[in-house]
């Protein structure tokens, strides 16, 4: 179950050897932002090593590579697909014929390295206004685009608003992305919540985040990893509630029923179709149902 993606810097080497065990479901190593332009060579063989050697069994890990406009992203696919990652971030997409070029060179990598074509899979960052008109177009690109993320901090700039707590500046995009994923079938997330001191502010960001749809939330600090974990999980009153709707619909089918209702509420088919989901997640997280 994949609901907090935590970004590392690509060039710190204590931070990657501690990645594991810091709590996230996703780690997410990169090569990007984090990383300045004379230190991008050395940070994608440490990260390329990193991810041969280390064992990261508790995290999913996925490794940010550089955008298609820079001298870099050629060499970062050469060298991170052969350690086969979960998958890349493709930054700055903002159509779908960027995920094309993107396959393009992975394909060529995956091909070099013997590995089966589309082993490695893709999740995009939407940071651009373009982006976000072209959510849809970019979520069903490639069968190698699994889920997409916000990047809220330069889709702000791009639409030369300031980035708040609040979040209004980013109220259409988010809504436009989570439609876009859902259309598409494919996961989202969040933006990650930018103020590492404001343990309360990133706790309503992530409920936010969660009402409006989104898979799950990034994160910039360690800090802020149980906080999403907890929020992007299933409480157990929502899990007693769907269990309790599962074992309704079954009793009523068995009896011929074709109308059911539970604790004064009809129970119709997207009732039953979210507390299938809430059972499926609570499985994933290892609850155990009594169904």
């Amino acid at each position: 179950m994949r609901r907090s993606m935590l970004f590392m810097p690509g060039n710190n080497a204590g931070m990657l050897l501690n990645a594991d065990f810091l709590c996230a479901d996703s780690i997410i190593l990169d090569l990007e932002d984090a990383v300045s332009t004379a230190e991008k060579d050395a940070a994608r063989i440490l990260v390329r090593n990193a991810v041969r050697t280390l064992e990261y069994s508790r995290s999913e890990v996925i490794v940010r590579i550089n955008p298609l406009d820079s001298p870099f992203f050629e060499s970062d696919i050469n060298e991170i697909v052969q350690v086969a990652p979960s998958m890349l971030m493709l930054p700055k997409v903002s159509c779908a014929e960027d995920v094309i070029i993107y396959d393009e060179y992975v394909s060529k990598a995956e091909k070099k390295c013997g590995m089966e074509k589309g082993s490695v899979k893709f999740i995009p960052l939407i940071e651009t206004a373009l982006g976000v008109e072209n959510a849809y177009k970019i979520c069903s690109a490639h069968e190698r685009v699994t889920a997409v993320l916000l990047g809220a901090e330069d889709l702000s700039a791009d639409l030369g608003c300031k980035r708040t707590k609040g979040g209004a500046e980013i109220a259409y995009s988010r809504g436009r992305i989570v439609c876009a994923a859902k259309a598409a079938k494919v996961a989202c997330y969040d933006t990650p919540f930018t103020d590492v001191n404001d343990d309360e502010g990133l706790k309503v960001d992530a409920q936010v985040a969660k009402s409006l749809g989104f898979t799950g939330k990034a994160a910039i600090s360690p800090r802020h990893v149980a906080a999403i974990n907890e929020v992007f999980s299933p409480t157990m009153q929502e899990i007693e509630y769907a269990a309790e709707v599962l074992r309704t619909i079954k009793k009523a089918k068995e009896e011929g029923l074709g109308v059911v209702s539970l604790r004064g509420k009809m129970i119709d088919a997207p009732i039953v179709a979210r507390a299938q989901q809430v059972i499926e997640a609570a499985k994933e997280l290892g609850v155990d149902i009594d169904e």
